[in-house]
C-alpha cells in the first residue's frame, strides 16, 4: 500500500505598485492526503488571506478554477491578484534523506527464526494531530521522516 501524496500549498501574490508592482510565490504548507483534503485547506486559506494591496480595497472577489483558487481585489485605482494553488509534491531537494534500510542477515540453516516483535499500537488521535504555528503552518513539516521519498 503506497502512503498518501503530499500536495503543496501555492500561494503567489503581487507585491509592490506601479512600475514595481510584480508578483511572488511562496509554498504556504503542505498536506499529505486526497487532493480534495489539500482543496479544502486551500479553500479555507483563500478565504481568510488579507493582502497587503490594496490598502482600501473597494471589491473583492474569490473564483475557483480546476487546481486552485484566484483572488481578485480591486482598489481605488488598480487591481490585485492572488492566485492559490494545489500542487502535488514529486520532489524536495530540502526534504531530509531516509536511512538506507539495514540488511537483514540470512538465518544458517537448521536454526529457528527469531521471533517478530509486535509494532506498538498506533498513537492516540491527538497525539497525531500536527502542532501548528501562529498562521496555521504545521511546526513539522509532514514529509519529515517519509521513507518513501527520495
Amino acid at each position: 500500500m503506497s502512503a498518501a501524496p503530499t500536495w503543496g500549498l501555492v500561494v503567489e501574490t503581487t507585491l509592490g505598485t506601479g512600475e514595481r508592482k510584480h508578483t511572488e510565490a511562496q509554498v504556504v504548507a503542505h498536506v499529505t492526503g486526497s487532493r480534495e483534503e489539500a482543496l479544502a485547506e486551500l479553500e479555507r486559506r483563500a478565504r481568510s488571506y488579507s493582502p497587503t494591496h490594496p490598502l482600501s480595497p473597494r471589491r473583492r472577489r474569490l473564483l475557483r478554477g480546476g487546481d486552485g483558487f484566484l483572488l481578485v481585489v480591486d482598489g481605488a485605482w488598480q487591481s490585485f491578484v492572488t492566485r492559490f494553488t494545489v500542487a502535488e509534491l514529486l520532489t524536495d531537494s530540502a526534504a531530509p534523506q531516509a536511512p538506507e534500510p539495514e540488511p537483514v542477515p540470512e538465518p544458517e540453516a537448521g536454526t529457528a527464526p527469531e521471533p517478530v516483535a509486535e509494532a506498538a499500537p498506533p498513537a492516540p488521535a491527538a497525539a497525531r494531530e500536527p502542532e501548528l504555528d501562529a498562521d496555521g503552518v504545521p511546526v513539522r513539516p509532514a514529509w519529515l521522516g517519509r521513507r518513501d521519498l527520495s
